[in-house]
């Protein structure tokens, strides 16, 4: 049996709250972010004329977010054992992330004339650098701030944060809608920097009580033989997103079909709402059930029930088996999203942690860039 390293985070007994909600915040900030570059992305598309390269778009898109969070996690494992913390690759991704929200509601205010406006495409493959860049680092703290029996509580409140956000959508497009893409380019910069730069600060206060670096452990050390486990990690990402790209891509409009006689006048979107809404409520306890089934087996179940329940759904469209599958889907995809990422940090070695991280994340992002290049096309 491999033997592990004792760090400060797997000498803390509790969650540190403060760090959690830190990064629960930034990654709201990160999910609404998505929410406006997808609604306005279209849109400007066609304002600027770009249309007939929304296709290319899309597989570049694809490609960054692809690629992008490995290289990140590799730079963000290096920055851990040189500078004793990964939080300068973060905080590099989050102020390049913020200056190009700026930059992109500058070109927007400015309403740039024919040479100008090929400034756009660049901005928003920037954005997707950047956002790609702090993400995987960023998430992959979660260890840092939670003992190894507890991570599955911690990444129920990330769950709570991202679902909650999602079942918002409509509101906040609205929102998004009314204040325009300059002001809300603007904003989102601003929100990404201020909540990276309170998970920064949190965090600094925890590295000083511990000698200053996350690398170095608070009491006992031992050599971590462990092997990570790549292709699992990318499998299991695959798997997750794949969950996530149906539910989001395709099922609104095969529940709003299914569904239009038991819930008449309501639209797929609004069901899905209901989906996340109950995913969240749900998240604390799943998380529970989580520890004592344990992560492998509890990824397992998810796994293949999510995948199956989806399988039939769109198979076998009729009312009442809908009715009845969506529910069962709604409680396995809580314990995906709960247990995946804890697993994938638990099949890390000790010093690839970060990079696994952006192996798993790149995983969740490969089913997603397919299809959307695919509807694109």
């Amino acid at each position: 049996m491999a033997s592990t390293v004792t760090g400060t985070q797997a000498n803390t007994e509790s969650i540190q709250w403060k760090q959690l909600w830190s990064l629960a915040s930034l990654y709201g900030s990160i999910i609404i972010g998505w929410i406006a570059y997808e609604n306005y992305q279209p849109k400007l598309l066609v304002q600027f004329n770009f249309t007939d390269f929304g296709f290319l778009l899309y597989v570049v898109q694809g490609f960054i977010l692809i690629v992008t969070p490995i290289y990140a996690g590799k730079l963000g494992d290096r920055f851990r054992f040189k500078n004793g913390h990964r939080l300068p690759i973060i905080s590099s991704g989050i102020s390049f992330a913020a200056m190009v929200f700026m930059a992109v509601a500058f070109t927007l205010f400015s309403q740039p004339g024919e040479v100008f406006r090929w400034m756009l495409p660049l901005l928003i493959v920037c954005w997707l650098v950047a956002m790609s860049i702090f993400t995987s680092p960023a998430l992959s703290t979660l260890e840092l701030f939670t003992p190894v029996e507890k991570l599955p509580r911690a990444m129920a409140v990330l769950t709570i944060v991202a679902n909650l956000i999602y079942s918002l959508e409509p509101v906040i497009v609205d929102i998004i809608d009314f204040l325009g893409a300059p002001i809300t380019f603007m904003i989102g910069g601003v929100i990404t920097f201020a909540s990276g730069y309170a998970l920064k600060e949190n965090s600094l206060g925890l590295f000083k009580q511990s000698g200053g670096s996350e690398a170095k452990p608070k009491t006992e050390f031992k050599l971590d033989t462990q092997r990570s486990q790549y292709l699992n990690i990318f499998f299991m990402g695959i798997v997750t997103g794949l969950a996530t790209t149906i539910l989001f891509n395709i099922m609104p409009d095969v529940l709003e079909n299914s569904l239009g006689n038991l819930l008449p006048g309501v639209g797929g979107n609004i069901i899905l709402v209901g989906v996340l809404v109950i995913s969240a409520l749900i998240s604390l306890p799943i998380s529970t059930k989580v520890n004592e089934l344990g992560l492998d087996k509890s990824f397992q179940m998810s796994a293949i029930v999510s995948l199956v329940s989806l399988a039939v759904i769109l198979l076998f469209p009729a009312t009442w088996l809908v009715a009845i599958l969506i529910l069962v889907f709604a409680v396995s995809f809580t314990m995906l999203s709960v247990s995946s990422l804890p697993l994938a940090i638990q099949k890390s070695n000790y010093y690839e942690k970060v990079f696994c991280v952006g192996i798993f994340f790149s995983g969740v992002a490969l089913p997603d860039g397919i299809i959307e290049a695919v509807l694109a096309y």
